[in-house]
């Protein structure tokens, strides 16, 4: 009974940990205790077995096993949400970034467009003048 509501608690906390907005780099600072509180346990786990099937035991789980079970799908569940948040911050950087380039490059282009315009009208070649002034080419050249 212990487990199951320790878990429901555990799962609505990563979830409201992972809906919470991440302007600024508190998350960093979250995320290194938690790893370091995820090191000292994983070593206090390994160095003192009975400790960790105590704590099994104590909360409703058969086994310690079953425990660091429960705790693994957990830290898989909060891995897959701050990968999924972080590809769709990335992918909306993406999107901004695009779009600049994009807008940048007509810009450029328009301004190019509007110099050759606004220039000096290009020289006209033989075969673009009116016929008006071009020489006849009849044969009363005596």
């Amino acid at each position: 009974m212990w487990i199951q509501i320790l878990l429901v608690v555990g799962v609505i906390l990563i979830g409201l940990f992972l809906a919470r907005p991440t302007a600024g780099d508190s998350h960093l600072a979250l995320r290194r205790l938690f790893m370091a509180a995820f090191v000292v346990v994983a070593i206090a786990s390994i160095l003192f077995p009975q400790w960790l099937s105590w704590i099994a035991n104590t909360i409703g789980v058969g086994r310690g096993a079953d425990l660091m079970l429960y705790a693994l799908i957990l830290a898989f569940l909060v891995f897959v949400a701050t990968t999924y948040r972080r590809n769709v911050q990335v992918n909306r950087r993406i999107t901004l970034l695009a779009r600049q380039i994009a807008l940048t490059q007509a810009e450029t282009e328009d301004a190019r467009g509007d110099s050759v315009a606004e220039g000096a009208e290009p020289t006209a070649t033989a075969t673009e003048q009116p016929a008006s002034t071009q020489p006849a080419n009849d044969a009363r050249h005596d």
